[in-house]
């Protein structure tokens, strides 16, 4: 009875190839409760996740592995005709490159995933949200260039021209990529932004005419919310592409003050202007002492000028309050010292002839 012949092949041969296949599938049973019992029990005892991330990742191209190894020799072992073995060895040439790519992928893809958990847990505040929208793009991106270079290698092993495939390709590749131009730029903007990190969610930023808090930083654009309250969503190339000034950044606030005393103040009251000026961090203590000026700088057509230059620390709660506490200030102490401001006058005289 097993030397029946079926398709060329005798039972026997048949039940040759099935028993291989069967057999590959029960050292697979084994190498799976064998990764899961012991190897992942040790590996879980190191101090790395590397070795985790390896096995993790070659278990299943093993299994699909030896499957694969199973049937092909199953097939080849069997009288199936030239053509028939041809194709098998072509599609072969395929599955094997493709399943060493599925191991790839997997291990460079968990590599990442560990590699950006570790990063937004050390980032942490405002740019953690940031780095978890940015973080499956970039593995998406990656992802992609990996397989490409897989299925390009697969389809030139089984006798492809990848010249003439790329030459076919290009002619849509083109059209797609004028299509698509303006959405690369704000992905490629986006990973800008998230590499140079210039900004984070809640700083307030100015660029050309636009000042106002970041809300959010996406893939495609930036979310400002204006000191009018107005949400503005801006492409990322073109926040890119900007000068950006990052108010929040900044270590002290500059803050310049021209104040004009009447032409009749006297050297004395003058000097005494700008000790009292000098003195402002004494006053209120949110002034810093440092690189603090005033000086006697101009007379103006109906003022004499002083240019007092002050700096307001970082740790300020309100920086428009503290400048209105310094402006209180010279105030109050410029009246109670008789010292004048001055405002636009004319003196005109006229001569009378005898």
């Amino acid at each position: 009875m097993l030397e029946r012949v079926f398709y060329g092949n005798t039972l026997k041969e048949w039940g040759i190839s099935l028993i291989i296949i069967v057999s590959a599938l029960i050292i697979n049973k084994l190498i799976v409760l064998l990764n899961r019992k012991v190897i992942s029990k040790i590996t879980s005892k190191t101090q790395t996740n590397l070795d985790d991330i390896l096995f993790k990742s070659l278990e299943s191209p093993i299994l699909l592995g030896i499957i694969l190894i199973a049937i092909w020799i199953a097939t080849i072992r069997l009288d199936l005709g030239a053509k028939v073995h041809e194709t098998v060895s072509k599609s072969y040439q395929i599955l094997i490159v493709i399943n060493i790519t599925w191991f790839v992928v997997r291990f460079i893809g968990s590599l990442l995933e560990d590699y950006a958990s570790e990063a937004i847990k050390n980032h942490k505040g405002a740019k953690a949200p940031a780095d978890k929208k940015f973080k499956p793009l970039v593995k998406r991106i990656v992802m992609m260039f990996i397989w490409s270079i897989g299925i390009i290698m697969a389809l030139s092993n089984a006798g492809v021209s990848i010249g003439a495939l790329l030459g076919t390709l290009g002619i849509g590749g083109i059209a797609v990529a004028l299509a698509v131009q303006d959405t690369v730029k704000n992905i490629i903007g986006g990973l800008t932004l998230f590499s140079d990190h210039p900004f984070k969610i809640g700083d307030r930023i100015q660029f050309d005419s636009i000042d106002g808090n970041v809300e959010d930083i996406g893939i495609r654009s930036t979310k400002i919310r204006t000191l009018d309250k107005r949400l503005l969503t801006i492409p990322n190339y073109k926040v890119v592409d900007a000068v950006i000034i990052n108010v929040t950044g900044e270590p002290r606030r500059r803050v310049v003050v021209k104040l004009g005393l009447t032409y009749d103040t006297t050297p004395e009251k003058m000097k005494k202007a700008m000790e009292i000026l000098k003195l402002m961090p004494e006053y209120v203590k949110d002034i810093d002492k440092r690189d603090l000026s005033a000086t006697f700088s101009n007379f103006a057509d109906s003022a004499l000028i002083i240019n007092y230059i002050y700096f307001i620390r970082k740790s300020s709660p309100d920086i428009l309050e503290s400048t209105s506490q310094v402006n209180l200030e010279i105030l109050n102490r410029f009246n109670q010292e008789g010292l004048s401001f001055a405002f636009p006058t004319q003196t005109i005289y006229i001569e009378q002839e005898k």
